[in-house]
């Protein structure tokens, strides 16, 4: 079989394929921004450039699905909040902090350069001077690349537990997009290309792996795939000033890079009757073609991004959290992304 061609002629040209063979979820938790911003609400303060640029209301329901974002209450911290989903994590799973050899934060947002926002959480989960942490930045994906790299670890006998961790804030970005929106020189579009922006919303979500033979309760990780199409490195580029997207360019690389790492998996694994598919929260838009192309039961993918928004790296851990009360010993559930950059991954867990 010949394999898809990018739009620049490259070939997308193979997976890397990891198989776990002792590594168990152990609990995962989250934190929940309690501020609700409605599309209706963004709506509103887009009211004169909406007018302006005769563009209709309802852009983000109708289009993106998204009705709600979650942001976090005045005073209230991004990593404070994975702070606290990092110690509920830990007490589900019943590990003491003196156990942790290794805890990753997975955040885009960030206060400042350095130090890494890891070492805060760090000191505000009560770890020991032993146990390794850092930071891995990854666009939406790094939760799961978090999980990949702590998975390896803890086969390797290295560690016995880790925690990965993630905190999003996407306050600051949204009063940014929505104040430059308002500028008299913004065209449609320029409207456009921060359309995606407008979708993030704020949350915090921490899991705990360790040993399965010690852990027999536990959700065993299988392994999985990731893929690398990064000739598309400059269609969605963001900072807290704002998020800037060639949806329509993001789009088709985004699906050639999905489909192309589906179609290899199948030489290793049997992914097209999974229980649950614990995509990243995008949109509708993205969904739905990530449905399609790929022939998911779409009964069998669940959805946040309506009532949170898309919320980066969090969003699988949240997505699935949510899940954990319909799924039963046995399930089989696989966890799926695409990051900007692009980058795809995808991981099984045996419920």
């Amino acid at each position: 079989m010949s394999l898809p061609k990018t739009r620049q002629g490259t070939p997308l040209d193979g997976n890397a394929t990891t198989m776990h063979r002792n590594v168990a979820l152990l609990s995962i938790a989250t934190t929940i921004a309690p501020r609700v911003t409605t599309s209706e609400e963004i709506d509103r303060r887009l009211q004169p450039a909406l007018k302006r640029l005769r563009l209709p209301k309802g852009l983000l329901q109708r289009v993106a699905g998204v009705h709600e974002r979650r942001n976090w209450a005045v005073g209230q911290a991004f990593d404070d909040a994975a702070v606290s989903a990092g110690k509920r994590a830990l007490a589900q799973a019943g590990v003491d902090p003196s156990e942790v050899g290794l805890m990753i934060n997975t955040s885009v947002t960030r206060k400042h350069l350095e130090p890494s926002v890891a070492v805060r959480i760090h000191h505000g989960l009560g770890l020991p001077s032993s146990a390794t942490n850092f930071d891995i930045a990854n666009a939406c994906l790094g939760f799961v690349n978090g999980m990949t790299l702590a998975a390896q670890l803890i086969d390797s006998g290295q560690i016995k537990y880790a925690v990965i961790i993630d905190g999003e804030d996407a306050d600051e970005i949204q009063t940014n997009t929505i104040e430059r929106l308002g500028r008299p020189d913004i065209g449609r579009k320029d409207f456009m290309s921060e359309f995606a922006s407008l979708t993030l919303g704020s949350g915090a979500a921490a899991a705990v792996l360790g040993r399965a033979d010690d852990h027999p309760e536990g959700h065993r990780i299988l392994g999985g795939v990731t893929r690398a199409a990064t000739q598309f490195n400059d269609l969605c580029v963001g900072s807290v000033d704002g998020m800037f997207t060639d949806a329509k360019a993001l789009l088709k690389g985004g699906m050639e890079l999905v489909v192309s790492a589906w179609t290899e998996a199948k030489r290793d694994w049997s992914w097209s009757n999974m229980d649950r598919y614990i995509l990243h929260q995008v949109s509708d838009v993205h969904t739905n073609a990530i449905v399609k192309a790929t022939g998911l039961d779409r009964t069998r993918v669940p959805l946040t991004y309506p009532t949170y928004g898309n919320v980066g790296p969090a969003s699988i851990p949240i997505t699935l959290s949510q899940e954990t009360e319909h799924l039963v010993p046995g399930n089989r559930v696989l966890l799926m992304g695409v990051g900007s950059g692009l980058n795809t991954a995808m991981m099984e867990i045996a419920w």
